[in-house]
């Protein structure tokens, strides 16, 4: 339970409890930011409304409770009642207020022009404030965030790491990088470990080797590769550029290793393909460290693809004994796991037994029984899916349209199919449309699947002409093999 502070300053009886009188507007204020800092928000807030007195200071800290707390509403509200109050806000109330609007996913334009009319847009952690809550509103938000740093005439480290992030937040690799490489050159500001990481996983991104390890070598000649951070960075800057000698190199000759660090080559191997992830996993335990529930859904997906039924059935154990079972991602990969190891009733109890389901659970049991050909179960699972209110995607149709190919059920894929743009509001891609070709070819009905190739709103790649050709051969239809 959380002690209350202010507690021991109300008088005896909790049925009539008063402020203590004698307490003074800066004790008010103290002991609200501590009720804040402790997590009684409501306590502060009683105390805040119980005092006779309020300055700016008080009506601050009790905004500023509210943000630290995440209650950016009850923040919101609070600075429109100061306002109604005849309240001059100062610097660190508006820093507080543009911290809620990032938090609210709103637009600080209000916030802003104040900021603008008391003068407190030159004040550098108000600037920085601006440009983190517009770069949360994502698009058009990222531009004015730049408007507002371009407007700063001496930018600290924070601006532009604020910056950089919110580029490489939005996808934007290209952009942080532009943003960062100006800042070392262009401007001679100083860089931190936190940025150095941030521009070294813009460049993973984007696969630049080349980039990526010039700011290896810059990191390494201004020490930020000891912060671990930007040694994970490095590592998932390697894998994904293919390096993978160079990460597992780099990984065995860190100092300092954290649970992001293996997770990061756990991940990175099991994508790989690599027997190494599982071992890693033993390799872990021998330095303290324990497994979370994204390392155990990195293991299983590691066991999946390998088919390794009796490893992913021990891991499964110890993710029992750790209390990870109802985690929506580890259950997803469980059953992922045991269908792609054929082990279909196992799936479907887990399945059954998740308490909440999304459309990674139902695309994962579908595949699984198309893939072990209960078809008609697939179908069911669908439909049980879609009255839950769940959007399918492409991905589902590929399962469902696979599951319905490999039992010969052509005329309920080709009905699902007719109803994927008019029902679903879905787009089919190659991938659906080569699903379709394949449940038509599997059938006999060749000049069917050649007319949809010939229908279909983009050029056929190889998987879809050689669905077509191999039952031409299957169904021996030579004149059409030949066109």
């Amino acid at each position: 339970m959380t002690k209350i502070p202010f507690k021991v300053h109300y008088r005896s009886s909790p049925a009539k409890s008063k402020p203590n009188p004698n307490l003074s507007l800066i004790s008010c204020t103290n002991l609200i930011k501590s009720c804040c800092d402790s997590g009684a928000v409501s306590a502060a807030r009683r105390l805040f409304e119980e005092m006779t007195e309020r300055d700016v200071v008080v009506w601050t800290a009790m905004i500023s409770g509210y943000t630290s707390n995440n209650q950016y509403t009850n923040s919101w509200a609070l600075f429109k009642n100061m306002l109604s109050h005849d309240v001059k806000p100062n610097a660190y109330t508006l820093s507080s207020v543009l911290k809620a609007c990032k938090g609210l996913e709103v637009s600080p334009r209000t916030a802003h022009g104040i900021t603008v009319k008391l003068g407190f847009d030159e004040v550098a952690h108000v600037q920085n404030a601006l440009i983190d809550a517009y770069a949360a509103m994502g698009g058009e938000g990222v531009g004015d965030a730049m408007t507002v740093f371009e407007g700063i005439e001496e930018r600290n480290v924070v601006a532009w790491t604020t910056m950089i992030a919110s580029y490489a937040r939005w996808g934007d690799a290209r952009a942080a990088i532009r943003v960062y490489q100006r800042m070392m050159t262009q401007e001679g500001a100083e860089s931190n470990p936190f940025t150095s990481s941030i521009a070294i996983h813009a460049c993973a991104s984007m696969a630049d080797l080349t980039l990526g390890t010039q700011l290896h070598c810059s990191s390494s000649k201004s020490g930020h590769v000891h912060s671990l951070p930007v040694s994970n960075a490095i590592i998932d800057l390697y894998f994904r550029c293919n390096c993978v000698s160079e990460a597992k190199r780099y990984f065995r000759e860190m100092h300092q290793r954290d649970l992001v660090t293996w997770n990061t080559m756990i991940a990175r191997l099991d994508q790989c393909g690599s027997h190494e992830a599982i071992t890693l996993l033993s390799e872990m335990s021998l330095h303290s460290l324990e497994p979370n529930c994204f390392t155990f859904t990195s293991i299983v997906s590691a066991c999946a693809r390998l088919a390794l039924l009796n490893c992913g059935q021990q891991v499964h154990a110890s993710i029992i004994r750790r209390g990870f079972s109802q985690n929506l991602q580890v259950s997803n990969a469980l059953v992922n796991m045991h269908t792609k190891c054929g082990s279909i009733i196992d799936s479907i109890k887990i399945f059954d037994e998740m308490s909440h389901k999304d459309i990674v659970s139902y695309t994962s049991m579908m595949v699984g029984y198309g893939c072990n050909g209960y078809a008609k179960e697939a179908i069911d699972l669908f439909e049980e899916m879609t009255s839950f209110g769940i959007q399918p995607d492409p991905v589902v149709f590929i399962g469902l349209l696979s599951a319905c190919s490999h039992a010969g059920l052509v005329d309920e894929g080709l009905t699902y199919f007719n109803r994927i743009t008019t029902e679903y509001n879905v787009k089919p891609n190659k991938e659906v449309y080569g699903c379709v070709v394949d449940l038509l070819g599997r059938a006999g009905r060749v000049e069917e699947a050649y007319e949809l190739i010939e229908s279909m709103p983009f050029e056929a790649d190889e998987s879809i002409w050689g669905a077509l050709l191999g039952a031409c051969r299957v169904h021996r239809k030579k004149t059409r093999c030949r066109d």
